[in-house]
Protein backbone atom coordinates (compact mmCIF):
# COMPACT_ATOMS: atom_id res chain seq x y z
CA UNK A 1 0.00 0.00 0.00
CA UNK A 2 1.51 3.33 -1.01
CA UNK A 3 1.77 6.39 1.22
CA UNK A 4 -1.35 8.09 -0.10
CA UNK A 5 -3.49 5.00 0.40
CA UNK A 6 -2.24 4.75 3.99
CA UNK A 7 -3.19 8.38 4.59
CA UNK A 8 -6.62 7.75 3.08
CA UNK A 9 -7.20 4.82 5.43
CA UNK A 10 -6.28 6.91 8.47
CA UNK A 11 -8.52 9.73 7.25
CA UNK A 12 -11.42 7.33 6.71
CA UNK A 13 -11.12 6.05 10.28
CA UNK A 14 -11.07 9.62 11.61
CA UNK A 15 -14.22 10.49 9.71
CA UNK A 16 -16.08 7.92 11.82
CA UNK A 17 -15.56 10.25 14.81
CA UNK A 18 -17.40 13.12 13.11
CA UNK A 19 -21.11 13.36 13.81
CA UNK A 20 -23.94 15.39 12.27
CA UNK A 21 -24.07 18.99 13.41
CA UNK A 22 -20.48 19.11 14.64
CA UNK A 23 -18.28 22.17 14.26
CA UNK A 24 -14.76 20.84 13.83
CA UNK A 25 -11.23 22.05 13.26
CA UNK A 26 -9.82 20.95 9.92
CA UNK A 27 -6.07 20.56 9.70
CA UNK A 28 -3.42 21.32 7.11
CA UNK A 29 -1.11 19.04 5.15
CA UNK A 30 -1.22 16.04 2.85
CA UNK A 31 -2.93 13.68 5.31
CA UNK A 32 -5.44 16.32 6.36
CA UNK A 33 -6.25 16.85 2.69
CA UNK A 34 -7.29 13.21 2.39
CA UNK A 35 -9.63 13.80 5.34
CA UNK A 36 -11.01 16.93 3.66
CA UNK A 37 -11.86 14.99 0.50
CA UNK A 38 -13.71 12.33 2.48
CA UNK A 39 -15.47 14.94 4.62
CA UNK A 40 -16.57 16.77 1.48
CA UNK A 41 -18.12 13.57 0.14
CA UNK A 42 -20.02 13.13 3.42
CA UNK A 43 -21.24 16.73 3.26
CA UNK A 44 -22.37 16.20 -0.34
CA UNK A 45 -24.34 13.17 0.87
CA UNK A 46 -26.18 15.36 3.37
CA UNK A 47 -24.13 15.29 6.58
CA UNK A 48 -24.41 18.72 8.28
CA UNK A 49 -20.85 19.61 9.36
CA UNK A 50 -19.13 22.97 9.63
CA UNK A 51 -15.36 23.44 9.69
CA UNK A 52 -12.81 25.89 11.03
CA UNK A 53 -9.79 25.85 8.73
CA UNK A 54 -6.28 25.94 10.18
CA UNK A 55 -4.76 27.63 7.12
CA UNK A 56 -5.67 29.58 4.03
CA UNK A 57 -4.71 26.55 1.95
CA UNK A 58 -7.17 24.38 3.85
CA UNK A 59 -9.87 27.06 3.62
CA UNK A 60 -9.50 27.26 -0.16
CA UNK A 61 -9.74 23.48 -0.51
CA UNK A 62 -12.81 23.29 1.74
CA UNK A 63 -14.60 26.01 -0.21
CA UNK A 64 -13.78 24.37 -3.53
CA UNK A 65 -15.19 21.05 -2.28
CA UNK A 66 -18.29 22.52 -0.67
CA UNK A 67 -17.51 22.18 3.05
CA UNK A 68 -19.18 25.02 5.00
CA UNK A 69 -16.71 27.09 7.03
CA UNK A 70 -16.96 29.33 10.06
CA UNK A 71 -14.47 31.02 12.38
CA UNK A 72 -13.35 30.75 15.98
CA UNK A 73 -14.86 34.18 16.54
CA UNK A 74 -18.29 32.71 15.79
CA UNK A 75 -17.58 29.30 17.35
CA UNK A 76 -14.79 29.64 19.94
CA UNK A 77 -15.41 26.13 21.30
CA UNK A 78 -15.05 23.17 18.94
CA UNK A 79 -15.99 19.55 19.48
CA UNK A 80 -13.04 18.11 17.62
CA UNK A 81 -10.00 18.87 15.50
CA UNK A 82 -8.62 16.41 12.94
CA UNK A 83 -5.09 17.11 11.77
CA UNK A 84 -1.90 15.43 10.63
CA UNK A 85 1.58 15.53 12.16
CA UNK A 86 5.20 15.39 11.13
CA UNK A 87 6.12 13.27 14.17
CA UNK A 88 4.20 11.39 16.85
CA UNK A 89 5.83 9.95 19.97
CA UNK A 90 4.37 7.24 22.29
CA UNK A 91 2.78 9.92 24.54
CA UNK A 92 1.11 11.49 21.46
CA UNK A 93 3.36 14.50 21.66
CA UNK A 94 3.72 15.90 18.18
CA UNK A 95 5.94 17.97 15.95
CA UNK A 96 3.86 19.92 13.45
CA UNK A 97 4.47 22.85 11.16
CA UNK A 98 6.19 21.33 8.16
CA UNK A 99 3.61 23.17 6.09
CA UNK A 100 4.02 26.37 8.07
CA UNK A 101 0.54 26.44 9.67
CA UNK A 102 1.61 25.61 13.23
CA UNK A 103 0.27 28.75 14.93
CA UNK A 104 -3.25 28.47 13.56
CA UNK A 105 -3.18 24.70 14.00
CA UNK A 106 -2.33 25.12 17.67
CA UNK A 107 -4.96 27.82 18.24
CA UNK A 108 -7.66 25.61 16.71
CA UNK A 109 -6.51 22.51 18.59
CA UNK A 110 -6.52 24.42 21.89
CA UNK A 111 -10.13 25.47 21.25
CA UNK A 112 -11.22 21.84 20.77
CA UNK A 113 -12.48 19.25 23.24
CA UNK A 114 -10.46 16.57 21.44
CA UNK A 115 -7.71 16.36 18.85
CA UNK A 116 -7.39 13.37 16.55
CA UNK A 117 -4.09 13.13 14.72
CA UNK A 118 -4.01 11.04 11.55
CA UNK A 119 -0.85 9.73 9.93
CA UNK A 120 0.87 6.79 8.34
CA UNK A 121 3.22 4.69 10.43
CA UNK A 122 6.37 6.46 9.15
CA UNK A 123 5.47 9.40 11.42
CA UNK A 124 5.86 7.34 14.61
CA UNK A 125 9.05 8.05 16.57
CA UNK A 126 10.42 6.96 19.95
CA UNK A 127 11.31 10.57 20.75
CA UNK A 128 10.70 13.93 19.09
CA UNK A 129 13.38 15.59 16.99
CA UNK A 130 14.03 13.53 13.88
CA UNK A 131 11.97 16.09 11.95
CA UNK A 132 13.33 19.66 12.17
CA UNK A 133 11.35 21.67 14.72
CA UNK A 134 9.53 24.63 13.11
CA UNK A 135 9.70 27.81 15.18
CA UNK A 136 7.49 30.68 14.03
CA UNK A 137 9.15 34.02 14.70
CA UNK A 138 8.43 37.72 14.24
CA UNK A 139 10.15 39.30 11.26
CA UNK A 140 11.32 42.21 13.40
CA UNK A 141 14.60 41.43 15.13
CA UNK A 142 15.12 38.14 13.30
CA UNK A 143 18.87 37.90 13.94
CA UNK A 144 18.44 38.62 17.65
CA UNK A 145 15.65 36.08 17.95
CA UNK A 146 17.65 33.43 16.11
CA UNK A 147 20.62 34.09 18.39
CA UNK A 148 18.38 33.73 21.45
CA UNK A 149 17.02 30.42 20.14
CA UNK A 150 20.57 29.12 19.65
CA UNK A 151 21.54 30.14 23.20
CA UNK A 152 18.39 28.78 24.85
CA UNK A 153 18.56 25.43 23.07
CA UNK A 154 22.29 25.17 23.69
CA UNK A 155 21.71 25.40 27.44
CA UNK A 156 19.55 22.27 27.07
CA UNK A 157 22.31 20.45 25.21
CA UNK A 158 20.63 20.86 21.84
CA UNK A 159 22.78 21.75 18.87
CA UNK A 160 22.32 21.59 15.14
CA UNK A 161 21.50 23.85 12.25
CA UNK A 162 18.78 26.45 12.78
CA UNK A 163 17.86 27.74 9.33
CA UNK A 164 15.47 30.37 8.06
CA UNK A 165 12.89 28.63 5.87
CA UNK A 166 12.94 29.89 2.32
CA UNK A 167 10.37 29.90 -0.49
CA UNK A 168 12.35 30.19 -3.72
CA UNK A 169 14.56 33.25 -3.23
CA UNK A 170 12.57 34.87 -0.38
CA UNK A 171 11.88 33.90 3.23
CA UNK A 172 8.80 31.74 3.67
CA UNK A 173 5.87 33.65 5.20
CA UNK A 174 3.18 32.03 7.34
CA UNK A 175 -0.47 32.98 7.03
CA UNK A 176 0.17 35.31 9.96
CA UNK A 177 2.99 37.06 8.11
CA UNK A 178 5.80 35.57 10.21
CA UNK A 179 9.04 33.78 9.39
CA UNK A 180 9.85 30.17 10.29
CA UNK A 181 13.13 28.85 11.69
CA UNK A 182 13.66 25.11 11.16
CA UNK A 183 15.76 23.72 14.00
CA UNK A 184 17.53 20.41 13.33
CA UNK A 185 18.18 19.53 16.98
CA UNK A 186 18.03 15.77 16.72
CA UNK A 187 16.51 13.98 19.71
CA UNK A 188 14.82 16.43 22.07
CA UNK A 189 15.36 14.88 25.49
CA UNK A 190 13.09 17.28 27.40
CA UNK A 191 10.39 18.74 25.12
CA UNK A 192 8.72 20.58 28.01
CA UNK A 193 11.90 22.39 28.98
CA UNK A 194 12.53 23.37 25.37
CA UNK A 195 8.96 24.59 24.99
CA UNK A 196 9.28 26.78 28.08
CA UNK A 197 12.64 28.15 26.91
CA UNK A 198 11.31 29.04 23.46
CA UNK A 199 8.17 30.67 24.82
CA UNK A 200 10.36 32.89 27.01
CA UNK A 201 11.97 34.48 23.92
CA UNK A 202 9.99 37.61 22.94
CA UNK A 203 10.50 37.18 19.20
CA UNK A 204 9.20 33.60 19.17
CA UNK A 205 5.55 33.55 18.19
CA UNK A 206 5.03 29.79 18.61
CA UNK A 207 6.81 26.48 18.10
CA UNK A 208 5.77 23.22 16.49
CA UNK A 209 5.77 20.96 19.55
CA UNK A 210 2.19 20.00 20.43
CA UNK A 211 2.72 18.50 23.87
CA UNK A 212 -0.73 18.22 25.43
CA UNK A 213 -3.12 18.36 22.53
CA UNK A 214 -3.70 15.02 20.80
CA UNK A 215 -5.62 12.40 22.75
CA UNK A 216 -6.22 10.03 19.83
CA UNK A 217 -3.87 9.00 17.02
CA UNK A 218 -5.11 6.98 14.07
CA UNK A 219 -2.16 5.34 12.38
CA UNK A 220 -2.32 3.44 9.10
CA UNK A 221 0.33 0.88 8.26
CA UNK A 222 0.90 -2.20 6.15
CA UNK A 223 -0.84 -4.34 8.77
CA UNK A 224 -3.90 -2.10 8.97
CA UNK A 225 -5.19 0.88 10.94
CA UNK A 226 -4.61 1.16 14.68
CA UNK A 227 -5.87 3.68 17.20
CA UNK A 228 -3.66 4.95 20.04
CA UNK A 229 -5.26 6.81 22.95
CA UNK A 230 -3.90 8.74 25.89
CA UNK A 231 -5.73 10.35 28.80
CA UNK A 232 -5.30 14.09 29.24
Amino acid sequence: MDARLLKMEAARAALAHVGPGMVIGIGTGSTAEEFIRLLAAAVADGMPVTGVATSERTAIMCRELGIPLTTLDDYPHLALTVDGADEIDPQLRLIKGGGGALLREKIVAAASDSMIVIADETKLVDGLGRFPLPIEVNRFGLAATQRAVVEASGKLGLTGRIALRMADESPFLTDGGHYVLDASFGLIHDPRALSDALHAIPGVVEHGMFLDFADVAIIAGKSGVKTIRVTR
